[in-house]
């Protein structure tokens, strides 16, 4: 059963890197980089710290708080205990994989450092500002950083799965963790943000991708 699961991941790593042109190798190559967050970040802090210093405060916490828990989780805790290779470290898939750019990520993808950040940075903030519009296109974002790290081909779709599992349970806990530290230190759990914040934090996702897409022409 598990050497099914493992071919099976393997297939579906190499469909979905074998899917690539010169433009999507420039797209998602900047998407999976670390400032694809910049800019939904920003609009988020200011948001929070518009409340009150302490809100703001809170909220900053939170947010490294959630990356760093699923950060380490996912690479201290869990790769090095795995150890599981790359497919670009794999000798027996490594020169399937289409490499952009001469990246092949470090020596072990389970579970994708990456996916937990993401989601665990998605689902915080689409919980804080519950809006569908926001939350769905944050959680968009989310998945596309995902699809960028299997069409690179530094992840295994078993690796993202992991990574997305831990992302959301950090973020479920620094969550509840934020509400009851509102509650404490700045007198009552914080109201559910208006329409208009939660349109912002959507509104930059999507410019984020579009930027994104248009400096891949060039």
């Amino acid at each position: 059963m598990l050497d099914y699961l493992q071919s099976l991941d393997a297939q579906l790593l190499l469909a979905i890197n074998g899917m690539h042109n010169a433009w999507l190798d420039t797209f998602m190559w900047h998407i999976s980089k670390t400032y694809s967050y910049a800019g939904i970040a920003l609009v988020a802090l200011i948001i929070a710290w518009r409340r009150g210093w302490k809100n703001g405060l809170v909220f900053t916490i939170a947010i490294a708080l959630a990356v760093l828990c699923a950060d380490q989780i996912a690479s201290t805790l869990i790769k090095e205990n795995v150890q599981r290779l790359r497919p670009t470290h794999n000798e027996a898939l490594m020169a399937m994989v289409h490499i952009v750019r001469d990246y092949r990520g470090g020596m072990y993808g389970f579970v994708s450092s990456h996916a937990a950040n993401a989601f665990a940075v998605a689902v915080f903030v689409g919980l804080v500002m519950p809006n569908r519009v926001a939350f769905g296109s944050l959680l968009a974002w989310a998945v596309l950083q995902c699809y960028s790290r299997m069409y690179l081909g530094v992840h295994y779709p078993g690796d993202i799965l992991g990574g997305t599992i831990v992302g959301i349970l950090v973020a479920l806990v620094v969550y509840r963790s934020w509400r009851l530290t509102v509650a404490r230190y700045c007198g009552e759990v914080m109201t559910p943000y208006d329409n208009r914040d939660s349109w912002l934090i959507a509104a930059m996702v999507w410019v984020t991708i579009a930027v994104v897409a248009v400096v891949a022409l060039f």
